[in-house]
């Protein structure tokens, strides 16, 4: 737009002139200069039947066309090429001494679209971005420019189960449901792989992007149906206002971190960036920095939440790994394991919880097993068996008294490894949960080709269990199904006398929940073990 050697002009859906190059200002100043023009104003020309249908042809099928215009006062030939732009129309007008080849023209055109364009989804592309988001900063007039960064969540999983052209699918969908909800005032972008970018002008900010945003979250509540497979891809969005950065670079960075706090508050909804993201995100970055040196320094500890099989008690503990920071106090799983994991460091980290829960397990009554967490980072890394095997040889403590408890996640890669790993640990006695059935990207044959011996339900589906009836026929379905493949099932985060009775009627195996008892430090387990078992209602 800052080059005045090309006579170039954009304007929007209802043809209004939104920018041109310093030649078309100069050209058609009389017209540019009293303010609100229209490209009828501009180019008159086009107005004339024939011309007018090529406008309306570029606008409805997208495809760029070459219109030849009456000589202007310098009685040059002129020839106009028409493209359809993310907020309405582009037009580049070349003037010569002789009349120019229109499909030359029209090749120029449709190199120009394609360069501009990503081939799969039809949207704009990042070079296009980047030029529409530099074009329009910093920001002038009443307008306000906002910036949505959208991320896919949980593409990755449709990928590497079914296939790339799956994911095409998904990504194809996701740009018509992108363009649906943002109607006019804003523009959309496929940035790379599952990334995209919507561009929005408004009055009220961040009000009106606030509101687009939610929109684009909601269009992804529905499943996207793939060969008659229901998959389900949310949205994460953040959003960021020209006021938070003066330059492309800023304004990218702020809503950035705002995409980043979206999915950390659990993926799937919007947020707004403001400067205490910044904040939190060096606090991130601090906690970063001092998990490396947390193992050395034993600043983790080990808590035991009790395991309770119906009409028998207690049956063992599982394992639950914190870190008490010497600054920041408790820190949650959710937020140091993802950390760990990026960093490489779930491989130590995991061996020591392992080494310490079978430790502790030892001096439980001989019936009791523990069970411990696997993260995917762990479980794919290299000689991890033989890991398993000389840690419960070190402590001397049986294998069959050893839960591992995986998540779907784990199952994602590498299927044949996967495969041979769970079948490994069967053969060692090893006992297998998968765990959060059903939160994930749940597929059956999972169950049919791996060799679990528990399904744990997550405690989202337990939480109303006893008034939901969509969560009592998903219970219903998982019991029925593990126990039709010789499999027991057990249900997390019980927290009521009606939960666990609900779930006994239901014929679940085992229950686990603050009913039963929290999560507790080793000293605390036991003195726990020193009250009597208790039976279910």
């Amino acid at each position: 737009m800052h080059d005045r050697a090309e006579f170039v002009s954009f304007y929007g859906n209802s043809l209004k002139l939104i920018k041109c190059s310093g030649k078309v200002a100069e050209a058609y100043k009389f017209v540019v200069a009293a303010g609100d023009a229209s490209l009828w104003q501009v180019y008159p020309e086009l107005q004339k039947p024939n011309s007018r249908m090529s406008v309306e042809s570029v606008l409805a099928s997208g495809l760029p066309r070459n219109v030849t215009i009456d000589p202007g006062p310098s009685n040059e030939c002129r020839s106009l090429l028409l493209f359809s732009t993310e907020r309405g129309l582009g037009v580049i007008e070349t003037r010569t001494g002789r009349a120019l080849s229109p499909i030359a023209d029209s090749d120029r055109a449709l190199l120009l679209h394609q360069a501009r364009h990503d081939a799969l989804t039809g949207l704009a592309n990042r070079r296009q971005f980047s030029s529409d988001l530099e074009v329009n900063l910093p920001v002038s007039g009443r307008r306000m420019l906002a910036l949505m960064q959208i991320d896919l969540d949980d593409f990755k999983p449709v990928n590497d189960t079914l296939g790339h052209g799956a994911g095409d699918i998904v990504l194809k969908v996701t740009a018509e449901r992108i363009q649906a909800a943002i109607g006019d005032g804003a523009a959309a972008y496929r940035l790379a792989g599952d990334e995209f970018a919507v561009i929005q002008y408004a009055d009220e900010q961040p009000a009106a992007a606030e509101r687009l945003a939610e929109s684009l979250v909601r269009a992804f509540k529905d499943p996207f149906t793939i060969d008659g497979i229901s998959v389900f891809v949310g949205a994460s969005v953040g959003i960021a206002i020209a006021s938070d950065g003066d330059d492309a670079e800023q304004l990218m960075k702020a809503a950035d971190i705002a995409l980043y706090a979206a999915k950390n508050d659990g993926r799937g909804r919007a947020r707004t960036f403001n400067r205490s993201m910044m904040i939190m995100l060096e606090q991130r970055e601090m906690l970063r920095r001092s998990l490396r040196v947390a193992l050395q320094e034993q600043q983790f500890l080990i808590e035991y939440q009790p395991l309770v099989e119906i009409g028998a008690g207690i049956i063992g503990f599982e394992a639950l790994l914190r870190w008490r920071h010497p600054y920041a106090g408790v820190v949650p799983p959710s937020v140091f394991i993802p950390m760990a994991e990026a960093d490489g460091l779930m491989g130590d980290i995991g061996a020591w919880v392992l080494e310490q829960a079978c430790r502790e397990a030892s001096r439980w009554p001989s019936h009791f097993i523990v069970a411990v967490n696997l993260s995917p980072a762990e479980f794919l890394r290299a000689g991890f068996t033989d890991r398993i095997t000389e840690i419960l040889d070190e402590v001397a403590y049986p294998a069959e008294r050893l839960e591992l408890e995986i998540t779907e996640t784990v199952l994602l890669e590498r299927t044949t490894d996967n495969l041979d790993t769970l079948h490994t640990l069967e053969v060692l006695g090893i006992r297998i949960a998968l765990d959060d059935f059903g939160t994930r990207y749940s597929s059956l044959s999972y169950l049919q080709n791996f060799p679990f011996d528990t399904i744990k339900i997550d405690k989202h589906f337990i939480k109303d269990v006893e008034t939901n009836p969509k969560s009592q026929t998903i219970v219903r379905f998982i019991i029925g199904l593990a126990h039709g493949l010789g499999m027991r099932v057990s249900a997390e985060g019980v927290e009521t006398l009606g939960q666990a009775s609900w779930l006994r009627r239901k014929r679940c195996d085992r229950l686990q929940g603050s009913l039963l008892g929290a999560p507790m430090s080793s000293e605390a387990l036991r003195e726990f073990l020193r009250q009597s078992s208790f039976e279910m209602l």
